[in-house]
């Protein structure tokens, strides 16, 4: 104590409150963060599907048919999607397309010249 009869501030620090929540009550909900939310949607998965049409005068002009879905690698595995396993731009057998793409053109290219060749033959022999 001081002279005056106050009491020294102690150096123990404050603690706040807790406050129990009774019994039979939930605890209100809390706030949930971005990576939260995206870790659940990755984990489970989201669809979202829409369609837009326009029509004229009952005439359907045109219809956009939207699917989107959001989720993790290896769930989209789990529900048989794995498209990018076989596209040859996302894995790397686009060398090989472009590569037997370039043997066909020759191919094609050697099968036009030669059939050129004939046909100047058969021409040459003609007027001969």
């Amino acid at each position: 104590m001081t002279e005056s009869g106050a009491r020294e501030p102690s150096a123990a620090p404050t603690r706040r409150p807790q406050f129990s929540v009774p019994a039979g009550r939930t605890a209100p909900p809390q706030p949930a963060n971005l990576a939260d939310i995206l870790e659940r949607v990755l984990d489970k998965g989201i669809i979202i599907a829409g369609d837009i049409r326009v029509d004229l005068l009952e005439i359907e002009l045109l219809t956009i048919k939207i699917r989107l879905l959001v989720a993790s690698v290896d769930k989209a595995q789990e529900m048989g999607i794995d498209w990018w396993r076989n596209d040859p731009m996302l894995s790397g057998k686009d060398n090989d397309l472009a590569k037997e793409n370039r043997q066909l053109r020759s191919r094609i290219e050697e099968l036009e010249s030669s059939s050129n060749n004939r046909s100047r033959k058969r021409a040459d022999s003609a007027d001969g």
